[in-house]
């Protein structure tokens, strides 16, 4: 991974706060393009926070946040989406009575005059899909509900690049699956790095992090208290961050 390369999405000293709670306290974190940033930390320890403040859900209190280099104001979902921020949540939030195109395109549909234009939506669907290699989905017109959980995941993360977003959020997208499907959607996760985005996975399986994330942030009771470069450190050392055993803030890069 190349150091010189400038993050496309970055916070500084982002702050969050719900009532008397301070859930996040001065936050740095940084997206570089072409890799995997995973978030760990335990229950409570701010990641959802973090990423709703990303996706301009829970808008932060306080703090800078840059967008390949400029300075920007996430206080809205559509300003995000417009910048190119996608976040594909645990639950999916897919239609299990519509098919595969229909479902990338849930929201956005293509029209042609006054009717859908499926022909371009299934073209697009489909050069999406192959763009990521994905060669599990026998045809775009299935239903959703016929996918396994690893193709509704897949489904799930090409409609979040179809629209030429440049960072993709994925909250646990191994949760639930066994062994074969997670292992298909690790290899699409390294995919979207190789293709130039920034990809960020919020994972409580640290397997699943040091198999495909290129650094490891690490948050503890709100405080990122460290950065680590994945081939630099081991999930020993990371559990003891995630549990408090190493509070010190530092660079581990």
């Amino acid at each position: 991974m190349t150091e010189t390369l400038q993050p496309i999405l970055e916070v500084t000293g982002v702050t969050k706060s719900f009532g008397a709670v301070d859930v996040l306290q001065g936050i740095d974190f940084a997206v570089l393009p072409g890799s995997v940033t995973a978030l760990v930390g335990d229950n409570g320890a701010g990641k959802s926070t973090l990423i709703k403040g990303l996706a301009g859900i829970q808008p932060f209190d306080g703090g800078t946040i840059t967008f390949e280099g400029k300075e920007v104001e996430l206080d809205d979902p559509k300003i995000a989406a417009a910048l190119g921020i996608e976040v594909v949540y645990q639950d999916l939030a897919l239609c299990d009575n519509l098919d595969i195109v229909q479902n990338m395109f849930l929201g956005r549909e293509l029209v042609n005059g006054l009717a859908l234009d499926e022909a371009h939506m299934e073209s697009r669907a489909g050069e999406t899909l192959q763009s990521l290699s994905v060669r599990t989905v026998s045809s775009l017109r299935q239903k959703v509900s016929s996918l396994s959980g690893g193709q509704r995941q897949t489904v799930a993360i090409a409609r979040s690049v179809l629209w030429n977003n440049k960072v993709v959020i994925l909250d646990e997208p191994t949760a639930a699956l066994g062994v074969a499907q997670t292992e298909q959607v690790l290899n699409l996760v390294r995919r979207l790095a190789d293709n130039g985005l920034g990809v960020v996975i919020i994972s409580h399986n640290l397997q699943d992090v040091f198999q495909v994330a290129d650094y490891i942030y690490v948050l503890y009771l709100g405080t990122m208290v460290t950065r680590l470069r994945t081939s630099e450190t081991n999930s020993g050392e990371v559990v003891e961050y995630i549990t408090g055993g190493r509070t010190e803030t530092s660079e581990g890069v």
